[in-house]
């Protein structure tokens, strides 16, 4: 593994504890890293602006190898020293619209973003819950079929379990040629542009900065990270993820995102 050179690192239930925050072991071993030269790029379901706080944490995005975040899934690639984006995908407003139409039929609430905003078009439980998860505002759209003509990286429909397994099938049969279409939480169901997830982004970064697919490496624990851990030259995954997601995984972890598992691994196998 001594040929890594760009590390990727999922948020939630991966680098993040319970409690949504990151250890001083963990801070203390991802900034050695980068001061070794790894880039370390932290790669999310979150806007630009719910990454920010982690990025601030790790208090390495001075450095080169700090510049650059993954966001809403793959769908974004931000280079923090200039703020602008580098890399954009959008759903297609016409799947977008229809994806709307087929949740609300069942009582669900799609919800698109931007950097800091929720948009939704009426307040309910899962969008509370989602204000809570991520630190951004919601913002209720009355005519929200108009407001999807304008692009947006992803849509997340939330709800319960159950009831969104029985909308990922139905939507998986529309437009599972032409979208992304997974769950990131069991309560979460996420709709990408096709072929636009993290691994696909991953991938584009490691070419820009002139690194193989065999130099990259990936931490994650859900199907959000399905593409990266697929894709990446090293993949691990975590000991508390899914159990697809190990069996798609080279590696695993020691230890839950609780007891600091993408640090621990880090360490063990790429300090020097």
């Amino acid at each position: 593994m001594k040929n890594i050179k760009i590390i990727a690192i999922d948020l939630d239930d991966t680098l993040l504890r319970e409690d949504l925050s990151i250890s001083d072991y963990s801070v203390s071993i991802l900034q050695k890293a980068a001061a070794q030269g790894y880039y370390i790029t932290l790669a999310s379901g979150r806007t630009d602006n719910a990454i920010r706080p982690y990025v601030r944490r790790l208090d390495i995005a001075g450095r080169e190898q700090g510049r650059y975040i993954i966001s809403q899934n793959g769908a974004v690639i931000l280079d923090l020293h200039t703020r602008l984006p580098i890399y954009e995908r959008f759903v297609n407003p016409d799947v977008l619209i229809e994806v709307y139409r087929a949740a609300r039929k069942k009582g669900l609430f799609p919800e698109v973003y931007s950097d800091s905003t929720i948009y939704v078009a009426e307040m309910n439980p899962w969008t509370e819950r989602d204000m809570k998860l991520s630190g951004l505002k919601a913002e209720i759209i009355e005519d929200f079929e108009s407001f999807l003509i304008k692009t947006h990286p992803k849509m997340i429909v939330p709800g319960e379990p159950e009831v969104i397994k029985i909308l990922q099938d139905e939507l998986a049969h529309l437009h599972g040629k032409t979208c992304e279409i997974f769950t990131s939480k069991p309560y979460f169901l996420e709709i990408l542009p096709h072929e636009s997830g993290k691994g696909e982004a991953l991938l584009y970064l490691a070419e820009k900065l002139g690194f193989s697919r065999e130099e990259t490496m990936c931490f994650g624990d859900s199907w959000n990270d399905e593409s990266m851990i697929r894709l990446a030259g090293e993949s691990v995954a975590m000991k508390n993820a899914v159990d697809g997601i190990k069996k798609l995984a080279k590696h695993e972890t020691e230890f839950t995102h609780n007891e600091d598992g993408v640090a621990h691994f880090i360490e063990k196998h790429l300090l020097f």
